[in-house]
């Protein structure tokens, strides 16, 4: 049985989009910063070798800031989870592919995969929350 303190909080819609805010964090936050940076996110599209650098530096700060606002607003909200945890998915085999490189360089990359995967579990779950939120 939960507290009722903490029942309270849990069942407080401020508190459901403070969690969404924390939740999509790392998403509008780097968003902002590649708007803000946008040479420098366009040269960092390019290092990875992606074609259209400026084109995908665009795309991936809509993504990040116009999911991140679905997420917070929860307006459309499966779209923005599933958004970003796509764009999760794509970033591992793009940045972090621990498979080809070795020692310390491998070790680093796997464990931001890893993070992204279990990143990607807490956006499912926002997901689920969300829908079942509105369902019912």
């Amino acid at each position: 049985m939960v507290p009722q303190p903490i029942a309270c909080l849990l069942e407080s819609r401020a508190f459901a989009i403070i969690a969404r805010v924390v939740l999509t964090f790392v998403f509008w936050g780097a968003g902002l910063d590649k708007l803000i940076n946008f040479s420098a996110a366009a040269a960092e599209m390019s290092h990875f070798g992606l074609p259209a650098p400026d084109f995908i530096a665009a795309l991936a700060i809509g993504t990040l800031l116009v999911s991140s606002l679905l997420i917070i607003f929860n307006v459309a909200s499966w779209l923005g989870y599933g958004a970003l945890a796509v764009f999760l998915v794509l970033t591992i085999p793009v940045a972090h592919p621990f498979w080809a490189a070795s020692g310390h360089e491998a070790l680093e990359h796997f464990r931001v995969a890893v993070e992204h995967v279990s990143l990607i579990g807490g956006l499912m779950v926002g997901a689920i929350l969300s829908h079942r939120q509105k369902a019912g």
